[in-house]
């Protein structure tokens, strides 16, 4: 386990805030040290509840979980603030102490085209971004780091959603390194057109993204052509503070008056499961968490798409000026 989970911070915290009663959010893949925070927070006489539902971001705090509990604070591990909540929360962003020092030299040879570089991190590798930067700038690359933009916590931080501050820096980039994992190299991807090489720091890979772009540029093309097809449309939206985007009345009033049925249903998480349930509906619009859709293609018996990717299919916006734009 390379983890640290900011004990002395939580502890800091809880005795500051003084709650009696905290509801702690894992995100997924920290589930299972729920005992030993657990027994952290317990120590200092506060009761403490796990959220059992899945925690993909920082988009999903718990607030109607908590407001049921009676909580008096939300301990939420594994993320940056994404958004402001009407609810007190306490962020414990989690480091990954891993020695990069093996995949940032297996990275050059990857880079050997490219003189200026883009970099962006996910949240667990943010202390480690100046050793990062300054082993770059040493093997004789110029290094910027994504920009602080939008829902992102702090300058070069990357989120699953939010690349607009990766947008603002690539006209003067070559490529773009991502520190992470494969869910945010995969974004970048979708979102920008210089080159995305992604060092995969638990699998101990360095590789290009651009194979996996144009298949999954291609998946998205199949199923605006199967949404054009449809007649019967769900659109889906949750209720998640950070999970909210577009409109569903406008959506659903620009899908009648291109002769589709459609429907508005709320999901707490969009599943197979509750997709078949609603047999008679032939294809849905997610205004939920865009990566629902751009994921998770081979997950679903029914297309799936984003807002955007529906102004596509009914010939609201044109499928070179989102790829152009980038479509996350």
């Amino acid at each position: 386990m390379t983890l640290d989970f900011e004990k002395e911070t939580l502890i800091k915290e809880l005795k500051k805030r003084k709650p009696k009663k905290v509801l702690v959010q894992l995100a997924e893949g920290i589930k299972q040290n729920a005992h030993e925070i657990s027994e952290w927070i317990e120590s200092l006489g506060i009761e403490c509840i796990f959220s059992g539902e899945s925690c993909w971001g920082a988009c999903s705090v718990a607030i109607q979980e908590a407001q049921a509990l009676g909580v008096d604070l939300i301990v939420h591990f594994g993320h940056a603030k994404f958004i402001d909540v009407d609810f007190p929360v306490l962020y414990i962003e989690v480091k990954d102490i891993l020695d990069l020092s093996s995949i940032l030299k297996k990275s050059i040879p990857h880079l050997k085209n490219y003189k200026k570089i883009g970099l962006s991190y996910s949240i667990q590798h943010r202390h480690d971004i100046q050793k990062i930067k300054d082993f770059y700038e040493k093997n004789g690359k110029q290094v910027t780091l994504s920009k602080k933009v939008g829902t992102n916590a702090y300058e070069g931080h990357i989120t699953g959603c939010e690349y607009r501050g990766l947008k603002a820096i690539q006209e003067g980039v070559d490529c773009f390194v991502i520190i992470g994992n494969q869910f945010h190299a995969m974004g970048a991807a979708l979102a920008v057109k210089k080159p995305v090489i992604l060092l995969d720091v638990y699998n101990d890979e360095v590789r290009s993204m651009a194979g996996l772009r144009e298949k999954i540029l291609k998946q998205r093309l199949f199923s605006i052509e199967k949404f054009r097809e449809a007649k019967n449309i769900g659109i889906i939206i949750e209720i998640k503070p950070g999970q909210k985007f577009g409109n569903p009345r406008k959506l659903l009033e620009k899908l009648r008056a291109a002769g589709k049925k459609a429907v508005v249903i709320t999901m707490s998480e969009v599943t197979p499961d509750k997709i078949m349930n609603f047999y008679n509906v032939e294809a849905f619009v997610e205004l939920a968490c865009p990566r629902i859709a751009l994921d998770d293609f081979a997950k679903y018996p029914k297309p799936i798409l984003t807002m955007l990717e529906a102004m596509v299919a009914i010939g609201e916006r044109s499928w070179n000026e989102i790829v152009e734009n980038g479509i996350v």
